[in-house]
């Protein structure tokens, strides 16, 4: 398996959004997609058709020692998601405790599922520095960072590059983090000036620029992916195009033609 890490600096930036689009661009090119959510919001499985009353996840799994493929629930897309589940304040700081005292955790978990060695698992986090932020960093091959095209999104880079450096720069495995602009108008001169000093000093490591359009949050109204709900529009490209580029990063795959 090869994890991916989803993270970003602040709130507001479109970070769940982007895992789940990047989730069906990535199913769409012949992966099989595992999405954990590490995230107390447990919000991501909304995206793919998830029921909002149900309670069941890694959180309330892990607290209760119950096996993670119990707690998986299946897209109609064929993602497999696991939601964080639905705790309340007592327990989500047990486990939060319980991930502290087990750094592994998160590692652990993933291989008892036997997934197989092309397969990928993309981690959703919450925003900043945090608990399910190290335990996602400790574990991936590749981290992306979402951001947004202004001003104050991109003064919160240079420690969210001090947070990769810290749990991850040194694993031999770990194959370095990019960028994710999102919600990119080109009319606003701020927008394509922040993307433009981006890419003038981070080049490639910006392997997507995602386009502001209605289309992406008409299609979480209707509990779908944006591939899905509009496969034509605007978001939809950028996200295969993302999907694409951070697939050229990881080794020995070949996306389907």
């Amino acid at each position: 398996m090869k994890i991916i890490a989803v993270v970003s600096a602040k709130g507001g930036v479109g970070k769940t959004t982007a895992t789940a689009n990047l989730c069906a661009a990535f199913k769409q090119s012949g992966r099989n997609v595992l999405a954990v959510d590490l995230d107390p919001q447990n919000a991501l499985h909304l995206h793919f058709g998830g029921d909002p009353q149900r309670i069941a996840g890694t959180s309330r799994a892990t607290l209760t020692g119950q096996d993670w493929r119990e707690i998986s629930v299946s897209s109609p897309s064929g993602i497999v998601v696991m939601p964080y589940g639905a705790v309340n304040e007592h327990d989500r700081q047990s486990f939060e405790r319980h991930l502290d005292a087990h750094p592994d955790w998160l590692h652990r978990n993933l291989r008892a599922l036997d997934l197989g060695t092309e397969d990928l698992v993309v981690l959703d986090t919450p925003p900043g520095p945090s608990i399910y932020m190290r335990a996602a960093l400790t574990a991936a091959r590749l981290t992306v960072i979402v951001t947004l095209p202004d001003a104050a999104s991109y003064a919160t880079l240079p420690m969210m590059e001090g947070l990769v450096q810290t749990y991850c720069a040194m694993r031999p495995d770990f194959l370095g983090h990019v960028f994710v602009v999102n919600q990119v108008d080109n009319s606003r001169l701020l927008a394509r000036d922040v993307l433009q000093v981006m890419r003038a000093n981070f080049g490639e490591r910006v392997v997507g620029v995602v386009h502001q359009d209605q289309s992406v949050s008409e299609a979480l109204a209707f509990n779908q992916s944006v591939l899905d709900y509009d496969p034509r529009c605007q978001a939809t490209l950028d996200y295969q195009a993302c999907a694409r580029n951070i697939e050229a990063m990881l080794p020995a795959f070949a996306p389907s033609p």
